[in-house]
């Protein structure tokens, strides 16, 4: 498909519903418990990511760049609407090889990949967006991150508390979470003057963990937590809906954590207040999340891309200090991607 086409593209949407995508990541088929460890290649520490840098972190060459940038510049100069551009809009053949790894990597391996070298000053901010929207369709389908259907989210500080600020478009700290879709991406157009890098863990280590220092709790990951919709329910929808934390297929151990949006939960009469044994288990988790010698802090560069998988990996952001320069504060584009079977 040319850019053309893809202007005149009358097809249905390219991208998930938020509905649409978290029925997909939520389907996580189950069939009891670990017995023991899972130990598979997503339990990693932050020594090993550490030692495997190569295997995770690639920089783009000229030619896959060459590609990326001339398509987005047409798909710009052509008025291409975001939602008309998928795989199909223009063709990067030198990309066929290592999306198909990336794919595999963030859906069966470390769960984490690190793209690096993108010249998002050149391209500029509409073409660095065509871009990132054009990879996740490459990877998978991408989704809109809350009910009002946002495609591609502003990871900015918008300045001072705001209950009706998303934690994300603030400056603070973030806890460990994962996201409601196989996967996120985030593009780095500006860093910060100080601060703000991405904290990373394998849950599939924390589990492992739990198994080895607190058995007692493991069984509560394999009951429903309610999980606080933070004010995005729809007409007549609770202001809470249940999640049960980890899924075990006989193979694969897939978790989902927001330990934030579990806690305030029951800040709403219609959810009883978490037992001891629940809240030991919140409390473990996060901590052992924030063991040193467990998460692994990247440093995302102006054009780098950090892909990672919400099933295996949970993420968390530092505070940050901003530049005086608004054009110059940090800013990151946010993607959600649903991965499907190729």
């Amino acid at each position: 498909m040319t850019v053309t086409d893809a202007r005149n593209h009358a097809s249905a949407p390219s991208y998930r519903t938020f509905y649409e995508q978290a029925l997909h990541y939520f389907d996580r088929p189950g069939e009891g418990r670990p017995t023991a460890a899972v130990g598979t290649r997503a339990a990693w520490t932050s020594d090993d990511l550490r030692r495997s840098e190569a295997e995770w972190c690639h920089r783009l060459t000229a030619e896959q760049l060459d590609e990326l940038g001339a398509g987005a510049a047409r798909a710009v100069e052509f008025g291409v609407p975001l939602t008309s551009v998928d795989e199909r809009t223009f063709p990067t053949p030198s990309l066929d090889e290592a999306v198909a790894r990336w794919r595999r990597e963030l859906d069966d391996g470390l769960g984490v990949i690190c793209l690096k070298g993108l010249p998002v000053r050149e391209w500029g901010e509409e073409a660095s967006r065509v871009v990132h929207w054009y990879l996740g369709h490459r990877l998978g389908v991408p989704g809109a991150q809350n009910p009002a259907g946002d495609l591609l989210g502003h990871v900015i500080d918008l300045g001072g508390p705001d209950a009706h600020v998303r934690k994300y478009q603030t400056a603070d700290d973030i806890t460990f979470h994962c996201d409601a879709a196989d996967v996120v991406g985030l593009l780095c157009l500006r860093t910060a003057a100080e601060g703000g890098q991405s904290r990373i863990a394998s849950s599939v280590t924390v589990f492992d963990r739990l198994v080895a220092e607190r058995p007692d709790l493991v069984d509560e990951l394999f009951e429903p937590f309610p999980i606080d919709r933070r004010g995005e329910e729809g007409p007549g929808e609770a202001p809470t809906f249940d999640v049960v934390p980890c899924r075990w297929d006989g193979e694969r151990l897939r978790t989902f954590w927001h330990s934030d949006y579990m806690r305030s939960a029951h800040r709403h009469d219609s959810v009883a207040a978490p037992t001891e044994r629940r809240r030991a288990a919140l409390d473990a988790f996060d901590e052992l999340a924030g063991s040193p010698d467990v998460f692994y802090d990247m440093w995302l560069e102006e054009g780098d891309v950090q892909l990672i998988s919400n099933h295996s990996v949970v993420h968390a952001r530092t505070g940050y200090v901003d530049v005086d320069d608004p054009a110059e504060r940090r800013h990151l584009l946010r993607l959600w991607l649903s991965l499907e079977q190729r």
